[in-house]
């Protein structure tokens, strides 16, 4: 039997051994050894603790609670795989060693900001030869024994756009690790995302409807009220009418959400970017162009899904016979009114949700990040929740306006207006305010929608076996 023991000297008291591993299938070269200990001072006894735990997570296959040496042998060689990755990212000159600077812009692509200095405190954590650089033995020295303590750590555990669906997909797509990309996780990643989106679109449907319905017929002679609008669908319709609209919703998250990841990526390779992440900057200008191509290849939908949401009981039958009322009476160019306020609108929506979220992200790890990246749960959906309604906020009257010019034809006798003529119009009619009709229906749907799509996300993640955070 192979024991790994730890001792811990105490003044004046005999050395206490903890027992961390034992194995009774060694192979034959170590069956003469009888125990095999390791000594660490003392001080460092709180950090091996939480070290134990995180390794025996991260090998324990069987799910026993122990690490025997089999299972030990295999996290190892895994681990070091994932650490040649990681490496090679960090090590942005190619030349085998990584720097203060390269740390420090690896982290800058992050949206984490660190003086040279903090830089030189991490290289000194691992620099065995005074070098103040780093080679791949020390690399792997070093963090052999620290599960997920890296970089890409960061990338995994703060996903955004893809985890939360609050019914718009303007949000800058998610980066993703270089091991996400090569075992096909991504992939998963975006599906659990698509599957998400879609039950949270259809928990929160009337609430949307809602919102679409105050953002074309309110104004000052007509001022909708939450539960008045509830009552005047359910009578209209029943209560099934308060989801009109919500089956296109959910259909376009497929191939939006596909062509907005392929045209980020390509993107990226346009700009010249061979990093593993973007900056800031970068995320912004790539995160918009791809969501304007997005946008631009399923507009149709979204005009059908706002025609939808507006009909009355037996005005259409169905999606194809919508689309086929809406090309025979009004042609092609029906199919993208509004399309300009919205490709417009990618632009404060994007920008905010992406600066507010990096913000509380950074602040959260200059704060809290001890031992590891991972926020948890609430703080995840509290960044999330926050930078979403602010982002929605700031783009609001794009939003309205496009809403109206989408609906402009089911209004009989209503002007058809552009974009600008239409902003005026509402301002001098109903004032500021009357840009942000139905934002009240709009922010209620925000939490419920967050909490629902994380929630759905982790368990479809867990369903196509991405490990669950």
């Amino acid at each position: 039997m192979l024991c790994l023991s730890l001792y811990v000297p105490v003044p004046s008291q005999n050395q206490t051994a903890f027992e961390y591993f034992e194995s009774n299938g060694l192979p034959s070269e170590l069956k003469s050894l009888f125990k095999l200990r390791l000594f660490l001072p003392s001080e460092e006894f709180s950090t091996y603790r939480k070290w134990r735990k995180k390794i025996v997570k991260a090998g324990d296959k069987d799910l026993d609670g122990q690490l025997d040496f089999e299972e030990f042998v295999h996290y190892l060689r895994d681990h070091e795989k994932k650490l040649r990755l990681v490496f090679k990212s960090l090590d942005k000159k190619n030349d085998g060693r990584i720097d203060s600077q390269e740390i420090m812009q690896s982290l800058r692509d992050l949206g984490v900001h660190i003086s040279e200095q903090q830089a030189e405190k991490i290289l000194k954590s691992m620099d065995k030869n005074g070098t103040m650089t780093i080679d791949w033995n020390e690399w792997r020295d070093y963090h052999l024994l620290h599960p997920a303590d890296n970089i890409p750590e960061i990338i995994l555990y703060w996903k955004h756009s893809t985890i939360f669906d609050v019914g718009e997909s303007l949000t800058v797509p998610d980066e993703f690790t270089v091991e996400e990309k090569i075992t096909g996780m991504w992939w998963r990643h975006l599906v659990a995302g698509g599957g998400a989106g879609a039950v949270s679109r259809t928990c929160t449907a009337p609430l949307d409807r809602l919102k679409v319905l105050m953002q074309v017929h309110a104004s000052r002679s007509n001022n909708i009220c939450i539960a008045g609008g509830f009552t005047h669908m359910i009578k209209e319709g029943g209560i099934r009418s308060l989801w009109r609209g919500n089956g296109i919703n959910v259909i376009k998250i497929g191939p939006e959400t596909a062509i907005k990841f392929m045209a980020y990526e390509q993107i990226k390779r346009l700009i010249g970017s061979n990093q593993e992440t973007l900056g800031i900057l970068e995320r912004l200008v790539a995160g918009s162009l791809a969501g304007a191509i997005a946008q631009s290849s399923i507009y149709p939908m979204e005009v059908l899904k706002t025609r939808l949401a507006l009909r009355t009981t037996g005005q259409y039958s169905g999606i194809a016979h919508c689309a086929k009322q809406v090309l025979r009476k009004e042609g092609m160019t029906a199919f993208y009114r509004g399309y300009v306020p919205n490709v417009i609108g990618i632009i404060p929506y994007a920008g905010i949700d992406l600066a507010v979220y990096e913000t509380l992200k950074n602040y959260w790890l200059q704060k809290y990040a001890t031992n590891s990246a991972d926020p948890g749960v609430f703080v995840l959906l509290a960044c999330g929740t926050m930078s979403s309604t602010c982002g929605q906020l700031a783009s609001y009257p794009l939003a309205l306006v496009r809403t109206r010019m989408q609906a402009q034809a089911t209004l009989e006798g209503g002007p058809q207006m552009t974009m600008s003529g239409l902003f005026r119009h509402i301002v001098r009619t109903e004032g500021a305010i009357g840009l942000y009709r139905g934002l009240a229906p709009n922010f209620m749907k925000v939490i419920p929608a967050v909490s629902i799509s994380y929630v759905v996300y982790e368990n479809i993640k867990v369903y196509l076996g991405v490990q669950s955070r």
